[in-house]
This record gives structure tokens, sequence and C-alpha cells, in this order.
């Protein structure tokens, strides 16, 4: 029971109006950790799967009549690809403008140059984003790992679907659809959408001209129905980490819930010592997370972080279909994001990613309610007694399917760039004796020795094998520094001027 002094302290705080100063003192922590203002009046719309979402994307596109901005890391020039493309030319050629942006290791070896050139022809203007340069050698680390579309201003898409035949499946061929979740948004916020994809246009080559755009302050375009939800664009820039700001600050305000489901899980340490904070504190805090995944070793590095969350009361599940490619959060049924951002490094810190951070109790439920539809097909992890990683019970079959582990995608550099970072932080463990290794580590270990073995044989064997490269690279890095240098010394000149 409460004592008489802290229930008189409680009293005069509401007195004082202290609710109201602690909203206004979340909302500007929210603010400054996100770098994104809380945008209200807006209209939203939780979009599951491909089968809500492209209908819904070219709808949109087919209404457009002045204006169609398009980003997504992967557009594969399959049968969804050719779909897309055809809406697109058909809408430059009535005159809309339309302007895509595609990355270029998204692109790489899934859609050619004559997917891109038929659209460029059509008055449609593409642009790639970091192709390989001279004067910046590790460029490629940081991608555009955005998935957005908007259209005349009005309206706006954000998700963390690409564009291929994975996210709709083959019926015929017994595989089924990628399980992912978008948003659909009406209101004011559309523009900071927009001025989010024009960041990334000046990134690529000339802006947008500033006419097209509204004012960034004066909200634009209210929805007179159903407009009362409020929300923030996030869009993330490397080494901003404004989401992973957010991320923490969530887990460390949830008081109830906080569910997660992520495609490429790979939490740093600061943030899984948030998550098992706020379960030792009582919070129901869960993690859904793929059993399949189209790159077979992230499942490994995933487990490895497992351990640390089950002890503290994490409980974490596995997808039993072939994929699940979500970006979703919701805390207590008020809070919610959906987005492109893993919960890894190389999206919070190296890559440009765009969420949608929600605060209504409406979406808050509806994404509570999809969380717990998916864990119908998951499969909850558990610690033996033994302290062994194992399911809790046999993963459930599809009715009438196959167990799908057939690979039915490509690669990114965001989870290359998270399993490299995850076998580094296992090794260095392991050389300093920072923390306790599990059973799960084994593996990585085993493998991480190997391939030093193998290393330092072919060092000995055939010095030319490994100074030729490192020599290589130290040469690009050296044109690339004269490069920024003279670039540097011409751009102070013109000042001088």
């Amino acid at each position: 029971m409460k004592s008489q002094a802290q229930s008189n302290r409680e009293s005069k705080w509401r007195g004082n109006g202290s609710a109201s100063s602690i909203s206004i003192f979340a909302e500007q922590a929210f603010w400054r950790a996100a770098g994104a203002r809380l945008i209200p009046g807006n209209s939203a719309r939780i979009l599951k799967d491909a089968a809500e979402n492209y209908p819904a994307w070219l709808e949109a596109i087919e209404s457009a009549r002045h204006t169609i901005h398009f980003e997504s890391y992967i557009i594969h020039e399959d049968e969804q690809g050719r779909i897309f493309a055809d809406a697109l030319i058909e809408k430059a050629r009535d005159g809309v403008r339309v302007r895509v942006i595609y990355d270029w290791m998204g692109a790489f070896n899934l859609t050619s140059n004559g997917f891109w050139r038929r659209l460029r022809q059509a008055g449609i203007e593409a642009r790639c984003f970091n192709p390989p340069r001279l004067d910046s050698p590790f460029g490629w680390l940081g991608r555009d790992h955005r998935k957005m579309l908007s259209v005349d201003g009005s309206v706006g898409f954000v998700s963390g679907l690409c564009v291929g035949h994975m996210w709709v499946g083959d019926s015929r061929a017994g595989i089924e659809p990628w399980r992912d979740t978008g948003i659909e948004i009406r209101g004011p916020a559309v523009a900071e959408l927009e001025r989010a994809f024009a960041q990334m246009w000046v990134a690529c080559g000339q802006p947008i001209p500033p006419g097209e755009f509204p004012n960034p302050i004066l909200p634009i375009r209210p929805v007179p129905d159903d407009g009362d939800v409020a929300l923030r664009i996030v869009a993330s820039m490397p080494y901003s980490a404004g989401l992973y700001r957010l991320d923490q600050m969530i887990a460390a305000a949830a008081r109830e819930t906080l569910w997660l489901t992520d495609a490429y899980f790979a939490g740093t340490t600061p943030y899984v010592q948030a998550l098992s904070a706020a379960s030792r504190d009582g919070v129901d805090v869960r993690l859904l997370v793929p059993q399949a995944t189209d790159i077979p070793v992230v499942r490994a590095l995933s487990r490895i972080g497992y351990r640390p969350l089950l002890e503290a009361g994490v409980r974490v599940y596995e997808w039993n279909g072939p994929m699940i490619h979500a970006k979703t959060a919701v805390a207590d049924g008020r809070w919610a994001r959906i987005g492109s951002t893993n919960l890894n490094p190389a999206s919070w810190v190296s890559n440009w990613e765009l969420d949608v951070v929600i605060e209504d109790k409406r979406i808050g439920e509806e994404m509570e309610q999809m969380f717990l539809d998916d864990l119908e097909n998951a499969t909850e992890m558990v610690l033996t007694a033994r302290r062994r990683l194992t399911p809790a019970s046999k993963p459930k079959r599809r009715p009438g399917g196959r167990r799908l582990r057939k690979r039915i995608g490509s690669g990114n550099s965001s989870r290359a760039a998270a399993g490299a970072i995850q076998i580094g932080r296992t090794v260095g463990a392991a050389i300093t004796n920072r923390r306790a290794l599990g059973p799960a580590e084994a593996r990585i270990m085993g493998a991480a020795g190997l391939l030093l073995v193998v290393a330092s044989v072919i060092a000995v064997m055939w010095p030319r094998v490994v100074s030729l490269p490192l020599a290589v690279i130290s040469v690009w890095i050296a044109v690339s520094a004269f490069i920024r240098a003279f670039h540097l010394r011409r751009e102070g000149k013109r000042e001088e001027r």
C-alpha cells in the first residue's frame, strides 16, 4: 500500500499539473532523441503483407495527377517489378512527374541496366544511390535502405517491403509469401515523407525545385475525417542514430508490454540490456524473428543474442513460415513503429532508413492483435535445464504446405554487415573475456578459428595473396584522399574569392 506521504505527493503533483509537465518532458525527449516532431491530424491504415500493400500502392500511383516519388532498396526485375514499372511508365506518359530512387547494392545482379533504361526513356527520372566511387573506398557500407511512396503530396506509404516475387509467393509451387508490414498515411505527415525523399534525391544529384514542397513548419492538407492520429516520420541517416536512441527510450519507458518483430536481429549490448532491464522490471517483452531466412548465417548469428534475453525473462519466438521481413514494434498498446529499420547496428548506424512512429491507441491495439496473430505461426525458444537453446514445442507445419526453407531472395549489405559485427563481437568477447559465451556461440567460434588458421597458412605459404589485396586497398584509399584534398582545396579557393 502507498504511504500517506506518497499519496500526498502524488496529489500535490496532480494539483500542480505534473501530468502535463511530464507529457511535455516526454515529447521533448522523444523529439530530441529521434530528431522528428510529433505531427497530429493524420489518418493511418496498417497494411499487412504484399496482398494489402501492393494493391494500395498501385491504386495510389494510378490516381496520381502531379507527382510520384518512389524509393525502394530493391526493385526486382521480375513479374512484380514489371507491374510497377508499367504503372509508373503509364503515369509518366500522362505527364505526371515520376521520380524513382533505387540502391546500387540492392539492385546489383537483380535489375538490369535495360530495366532502368526503359523507365528513363519513358520520361521517369530514376537515380541510383551510392554506386562505387574511386574517392570513397568504403562508401558502399552505407546504403539507402528506405522503402516509401508518396503521391501528389496527399498520400504516402512506408514499409519494410521492397518490390519482388518473394513478397507475393507462388501458390502453384507451394511457396508462401514473405510476411511484412506497411502503413498508409494521409495528412500533414506526408509532407515529411516528401522532404525525406528530397533529402535522398539531392544525395544522388541535383535537388528537387523548392517550389514543389510545402512549408516545413505549417501543416498541409489536414484530414477532415478520421484525422486524429499523431505520428513522427523518422528519416535516419548514417551516424545520426536517431531511431536507435528512440528504441532505447521506448524500452526504458514501456510499462506493460513491448512486442518486437524483426527480420535480422543483432542487438547491441546496450539495447539488449535495455530489453532485459524492462523484462526484469515486469514488462512483457517479446521478440519475433525468422526461423528460415534468405541469409542462413544470420539465423545462427541472431540465436547468439537470444541467451541474455531469455535469461532476463524476454520471450523469443521464431516464425515458422518462409520469412518474416517486418520491422515493427508496439508498446503498451499506444506506441507503435513501422518501417525499414532492423534491430542491428547496420540499420541503426550505417544506413539511410525511414520509419513511422505512431502514438495512437487504435493503431497500437491493431498492432498488438497482429503480433498475437503472428505468434499463432511461431515457435517459442527456451533454455533447457542445461542452459541449452531449444524450441519449446515442435514447429507447426502449414496446412497442406511444405516446410519452406528454400532461399527465394537475395542478401544485402545490411545483413552482411550485421553478421560481421556479430562475429566480431563474439570473437572479441572470447579474447577479452568480457562476458561468458554460450553453447550457441560454439559454431561461430569454431568457424572464426578455422578462418584465422586458413588465413595464417595462406599468409605464410603465399604471402602475395595477402599483400597484393592490401596494397591495392592502400593505394585506393590514398587516391581517394588525394581526390578529397583536391576538392576541398578548390572549394577553399572559391570561398576566398
